[in-house]
């Protein structure tokens, strides 16, 4: 699903008739390898769906969905303390990008 203003991607996963979770992707675009990439910006799952499978099988259907669209890459950022998020990243295949520094503004 678009949001409303196709500013972004969202995927959702429902268990049964209830929604458990969401993740967004944001498309920007690689102008080195001339294809699209997405920023995997926003991943929420139900507390009560946790550690049942449903966060990995969200970021799946982000990659997947990524490479229908034939991007280069699919993009995230997480906070240096959430351990817990950084085990599941590693676990799908996601790598530490340790060739370029990430800076930020903030106002």
């Amino acid at each position: 699903m678009h949001s409303r203003n196709n500013e972004s991607i969202i995927l959702a996963a429902k268990v049964q008739n209830d929604y458990a979770g969401f993740v967004q992707l944001f498309p920007i675009f690689s102008s080195v390898a001339l294809k699209r990439a997405y920023i995997l910006n926003d991943l929420f799952v139900v507390e009560k769906y946790r550690r049942k499978g449903v966060t990995e099988q969200l970021m799946q259907a982000a990659f997947r969905f990524a490479e229908e669209q034939n991007a280069r890459y699919v993009t995230l950022e997480t906070a240096i303390t959430n351990v817990t998020a950084q085990a599941l990243y590693e676990k799908v295949g996601m790598k530490v990008e340790e060739t370029v520094k990430h800076y930020i503004r903030y106002w």
